[in-house]
């Protein structure tokens, strides 16, 4: 029985990068001896074993064979005759096919090492197209080591978008697309992975709402940089310059969604786009679904950017239907949630990238100003039910009055 370090444990520690976890191949043995030597099994589809003290994962070598379409589509091989050699042969790219021996030697059997110096990305071989979870773990790789300069290989590009173009990604089940988009919304630069999923023609068939943004004009006086989909972009990188919040970053990327469907006769304008918004987000959470609580985020930021960004102007009746609608006065961290996305939306535009957004604060005071009232001396008051409510109501807004006149006053 031989054991080697294998995968991104050993790109990583190549890179110079802090090594976060570790994987290990078994090689040369069967299930029964690492049982015995007290390892705990987990996997599903083939062998994999916690040890039994750092309980990081060790996996029998295997071969992989196609049987079915989609990433479920297959068959595998744990006997002790699959070599080392057998087992990197089956990952998705070189730099992550190398392992580390025992003594510390790299066994690089796919030209990984290469492939780091030149910064490519680039697939083992053609069983790369067996999976189509691939085209959305490159894409991701793509995003994390963007900033070191990586690119994909060219020939690798092409086999993803014969992926594309075979059916082959349209097995892809939601929740594994969303599985590895939320992941990739918190590498270094997401931005890139939705850029990739374009560049393939993924990202028409997976988030066919979001891909129709690009070529959608916007009036450059609002949006130098034009373009919907490149605004879109943007606005997903100021957001996660703003927050770790997955919501957050995902509700900027399709805040403006409804801008696909405006009439053509009326571009670059984009009228009522904020309402048109709804129909295209809610398609879109139907067909990855999405987490509860980005769906909700995102429709209100969708049909409510534009408020926040006028929220100045409005009136302190406008103002307490908005907070109402985003329910901040039960949860005020919803409002927090909501300002960060139109900030992010704000400055997601070129030459707009460091440009105070005092909006944000004015409603989070606003939001406060109300939070202040005492319900408790209403009901002292005498007021009840229907009442009561009428009564906070009634306060809230001449609350607002006086923030208002406060605000411009200063």
């Amino acid at each position: 029985m031989q054991i080697y370090l294998v995968g991104g444990a050993v790109r990583d520690q190549l890179l110079g990068l802090p090594v976060t976890e570790k994987d290990w191949v078994v090689v040369g043995a069967q299930a029964e001896a690492l049982l015995a030597l007290g390892y705990t099994p987990v996997g599903k589809d083939f062998p994999v074993f916690l040890h039994p003290k750092t309980h990081e994962e060790y996996a029998l070598a295997r071969q992989e064979r196609k049987t079915a379409p989609g990433y479920g589509g297959f068959s595998f091989d744990t006997n002790n005759t699959v070599s080392l050699e057998d087992d990197l042969l089956r990952r998705d790219l070189t730099v992550n096919a190398m392992a580390q021996d025992p003594s510390g030697a790299i066994i690089d059997p796919y030209g990984g090492q290469r492939d780091l110096h030149l910064r490519l990305l680039r697939h083992v071989s053609p069983a790369f197209c067996e999976d189509p979870v691939r085209i959305l773990r490159i894409a991701r790789f793509n995003a994390r080591y963007f900033y070191l300069g990586f690119k994909i290989a060219e020939e690798t590009l092409q086999l993803m978008r014969d992926m594309v173009n075979t059916g082959e990604v349209d097995h892809l089940v939601p929740e594994r697309v969303w599985k590895e988009t939320a992941r990739a919304l918190h590498e270094p630069h997401p931005e890139i992975y939705f850029g990739v999923l374009r560049q393939c023609g993924a990202l028409a068939r997976l988030m066919p709402e979001l891909d129709a943004l690009f070529g959608v004009p916007q009036r450059a006086e609002y949006h130098p940089e034009i373009d919907t989909g490149i605004h879109s972009l943007m606005s997903l990188t100021q957001a996660c310059l703003l927050s770790q919040n997955t919501a957050v970053r995902f509700a900027s990327l399709i805040h403006d969604l409804g801008k696909a469907l405006t009439p053509a006769d009326i571009l670059p304008r984009h009228h009522g786009h904020e309402l048109a918004g709804i129909k295209p987000i809610k398609s879109l959470a139907l067909r990855l679904n999405l987490p509860k609580d980005i769906l909700e985020l995102s429709l209100l930021v969708a049909e409510f950017h534009t408020h926040c960004h006028r929220a100045l102007e409005l009136t302190a009746k406008t103002l307490c239907t908005l907070f109402q609608r985003l329910d901040a006065f039960r949860r005020p961290e919803r409002l927090e949630l909501f300002c960060l996305c139109c900030e992010a939306d704000a400055r997601g535009r070129t030459g707009f990238e460091l440009r105070p957004y005092p909006q944000a604060d004015y409603l989070r005071g606003a939001l406060a100003a109300c939070r202040a009232i005492s319900v408790s001396e209403l009901i002292a008051q005498g007021y009840t039910d229907a009442a009561l409510g009428q009564a906070i109501q009634k306060q809230r807004i001449n609350v607002l009055n006086l923030y208002k006149k406060t605000a411009q006053a200063e």
